[in-house]
């Protein structure tokens, strides 16, 4: 549990340490911090896009963009519906990374249909290593043309860490990976090191160097 109230330069630090925080749930003021024995990490080399999701992103005319509407994507991420009982995303949360997104270090997927926000996800960028948040979806497959587009972007920079946190059902579609932490903490070293080139869709921010450079550009 935080003992003093956590700025973005402290949450920066704890990704740079293999930590990140969650509130136990929605109405909980408090942030605590895990480090998972086991992380969960998508290889970029080796992501793979199901037949079926293939075809519907072909099917469908949806619109994708990056870095429209942080505040939105993450505000639905943390919302309470029918298949979504329970949320870690706090208020605090919201706060804390739309501070990140506005220095540049927090970024979003959106999917749209018809002008309307359908899915998407948000997380955090630090040298060569992406750390996903969340994401939701309002429409059949939307979050996961969200990860399509966010691996196609990470692909193209140079990225060499896509962290999903923990394992789950829907992420083993994507052949996500159990690492141990030793494994993980060695990676991520590595990856914080790197220089990615700049995305022509968002900046790509250095743990080390603290500089960045700003774009995002929509695609469809």
């Amino acid at each position: 549990m935080t003992e003093l109230p956590l700025t973005p330069d402290m949450l920066l630090a704890a990704y740079a340490n293999g930590y990140f925080p969650m509130a136990l749930e929605k109405d909980d003021p408090e942030l605590y911090w895990f480090s998972p024995e086991e992380r969960g990490v998508l290889p970029l080399e080796s992501f793979n896009i199901p037949r079926g999701l293939a075809r519907a992103m072909k099917k469908h005319p949806y619109t994708i963009t990056v870095d429209r509407a942080f505040e939105a994507v993450i505000r639905a991420c943390g919302t309470i519906t029918k298949e979504r009982h329970e949320t870690w995303i706090n208020e605090n949360i919201v706060q804390l990374y739309t501070a990140l997104f506005a220095a540049g270090h927090a970024h979003s997927i959106e999917v749209w249909a018809e002008e309307k926000l359908i899915g998407g996800l948000y997380g955090v960028s630090l040298g060569g290593a992406f750390f996903g948040e969340s994401m939701f979806s309002k429409a059949p497959d939307a979050s996961k043309m969200a990860l399509v587009r966010l691996v196609e972007i990470l692909n193209a920079a140079g990225y060499q860490l896509l962290d999903t946190q923990y394992v789950n059902e829907h992420l083993k579609q994507f052949g996500v990976e159990a690492w141990t932490k030793r494994r993980y903490m060695t990676k991520l070293e590595k990856a914080l090191s790197a220089s990615p080139n700049p995305s022509t869709r968002f900046s790509t921010v250095s743990v080390r160097s603290g500089a960045a450079s700003s774009s995002s550009e929509s695609a469809t």
